[in-house]
C-alpha cells in the first residue's frame, strides 16, 4: 500500500445493504437456500505512490560547478520525476558534506514535500574547504541513511544519490564505514546510486564499489555535471505564472501552523529572488502537476481543501483562517475562496500549455546540439525511471529539462 507523508488521506466507510423481500408462499421444508453475498472490502485509505530521494552532495572547493548545476536543475529533476503514472508524491532531502577540519563535516535538510524550503536551503550551499583529496563520504552516507525521516512503508522508492569527486576517508577512528552503512540501507529498502564527477581513479574505485554493494547504479559525469542549459522564450512568462499561482495560496490552521507556513512563504520569496527564469519555469511546471500540490500548499491550503471537499469552509473557526478572511462574512469568505480556486485553475491551464511549447522548443534545440544523453539530468532521469518501476511507476521515453 502506498503511504505518502504529505498526502490527503481519505476515509470511506462501506456498508452492505440488505433488501428483504416477502415470500410469496411458505418456504419448503429443509435447509433454506443461501443467497451468495459478494464481499465488500472497505476502502480505508486512498494513497499515491511516493518517491523519497536524498542527494548527498560534496560541497568542497572543487565542486563549485556541480553545485551551481544542482541549484539550476533541481526543479527539472523534480518535474521529471513527477511525470510518472500514477503521479507520485515526492519528498526530497539534502546532505552537504566536506571533511573534518572544514567549517562543517555534514549539513542536512530532512526529507520534505515542501520543495520550496528544500531549494531555499540548497541555495545556501557554496563550494569551499577540502584540499587533502579524500572527503567525509562515510559520514555523508551515514546521515543520508540514518539521519533522514524515511518512511517505514513497504512500497516506496527510497533512493540516495551520492555525488562527489573524491574517495572516502577510511582512516578516521570511530567513524562510520560505507560497507556497514550500505548494509543498513539495503535492510531499509534504500537504493544508493553513486555519481562520480570528474575522472579521479581512487574516487572511481570507491564509487563503483559503493554502487555495487548497494545494488545501485554508478555513472560518471563531467566535473560540472554537464547539465543541460537551454533558455527559452517561455521562461519569463512561466516564472510569472508560478508567482501568480503562489498568490492563490490561502494558508489556514492554528497559530503554529500558520507561523510555519510564513517560513514557507519566506523560502518562496528567497527562491524567486535567486533562481534563474529557467529554474522558475520548471518550478511552475512542477507546481501545476499533481505531484506539485504538496509543494504549493499541501494540507494547509484552504483553496484545495475546500475544492476537494475535505474541509467545509463554514466550519473553519475564524481564528484559523488567513487574516484577510477573518473579518468577512460567511458569504464573502466563500466568494474569496472560490475566486482563488478559479484563478488557480486558469493559471494551471496556461502553465500546462506553455510548458508543452517549452518542451518542444528544448527538444528541437537538443536535437540540433546532438542530444544530451551524458548530462546529469538525463542520467538521473534514466536511473529513476528504471528503478521506480519496481513500485509500479511508469515513465515516458525522455527526460524533461
Amino acid at each position: 500500500m502506498y503511504k505518502p507523508l504529505f498526502a490527503i488521506t481519505l476515509f470511506a466507510a462501506t456498508a452492505t445493504a440488505v433488501a428483504l423481500h416477502p415470500a410469496a408462499e411458505p418456504a419448503p421444508p429443509g435447509p433454506r437456500p443461501v443467497t451468495p453475498v459478494t464481499p465488500v472490502t472497505p476502502l480505508a485509505e486512498v494513497r499515491a505512490p511516493r518517491i523519497e530521494v536524498v542527494f548527498a552532495l560534496d560541497t568542497t572547493g572543487s565542486m563549485g560547478g556541480l553545485i551551481d548545476a544542482a541549484k539550476e536543475k533541481i526543479w527539472s529533476i523534480a518535474a521529471s520525476m513527477a511525470q510518472a503514472e500514477p503521479a507520485p508524491e515526492i519528498r526530497m532531502g539534502l546532505v552537504a558534506y566536506r571533511d573534518h577540519g572544514d567549517s562543517y563535516v555534514t549539513r542536512t535538510v530532512d526529507l520534505s514535500s515542501d520543495l520550496d524550503s528544500v531549494y531555499a536551503r540548497l541555495m545556501d550551499f557554496q563550494a569551499g574547504g577540502g584540499g587533502d583529496h579524500a572527503e567525509a563520504v562515510n559520514e555523508a552516507l551515514h546521515e543520508a541513511v540514518e539521519g533522514m525521516s524515511w518512511s517505514a512503508d513497504g512500497d516506496v522508492y527510497r533512493v540516495v544519490f551520492l555525488v562527489g569527486d573524491a574517495p572516502p576517508h577510511m582512516d578516521y577512528a570511530n567513524a562510520p564505514r560505507y560497507p556497514e552503512v550500505i548494509e543498513r540501507a539495503r535492510a531499509r529498502g534504500i537504493v544508493v546510486n553513486a555519481i562520480q564527477c570528474g575522472n579521479d581513479g581512487a574516487a572511481r574505485a570507491a564509487w563503483t564499489r559503493i554502487a555495487a554493494l548497494a545494488q545501485g547504479d554508478f555513472f560518471n559525469v563531467a566535473q560540472d555535471g554537464n547539465a543541460v542549459a537551454v533558455a527559452t522564450p517561455y521562461d519569463d512568462r512561466l516564472a510569472e505564472l508560478a508567482a501568480a499561482m503562489d498568490e492563490t495560496r490561502l494558508f489556514f490552521g492554528d497559530a503554529a501552523t500558520r507561523a510555519r507556513l510564513a517560513d514557507k512563504d519566506a523560502a518562496t520569496a528567497k527562491l524567486k529572488a535567486a533562481a534563474s527564469p529557467a529554474a522558475l519555469a520548471r518550478r511552475a511546471t512542477f507546481n501545476a502537476s499533481a505531484s506539485g500540490a504538496a509543494n504549493l500548499g499541501g494540507e494547509a491550503d484552504l483553496v484545495e481543501a475546500v475544492a476537494s471537499g475535505r474541509v467545509d469552509l463554514a466550519e473553519v473557526a475564524p481564528a484559523a483562517l488567513p487574516e484577510p478572511l477573518q473579518a468577512l462574512s460567511a458569504a464573502e469568505r466563500a466568494a474569496e475562496v472560490a475566486a482563488a480556486a478559479e484563478k488557480r485553475a486558469a493559471v494551471k491551464r496556461e502553465i500546462t500549455e506553455l510548458a508543452a511549447e517549452r518542451d518542444r522548443y528544448i527538444a528541437d534545440e537538443l536535437e540540433a546540439r546532438g542530444g544530451a544523453e551524458d548530462s546529469l539530468d538525463s542520467r538521473l532521469y534514466d536511473t529513476v525511471r528504471r528503478q521506480a518501476a519496481d513500485i509500479g511507476l511508469e515513465y515516458g521515453d525522455g527526460a524533461r529539462f
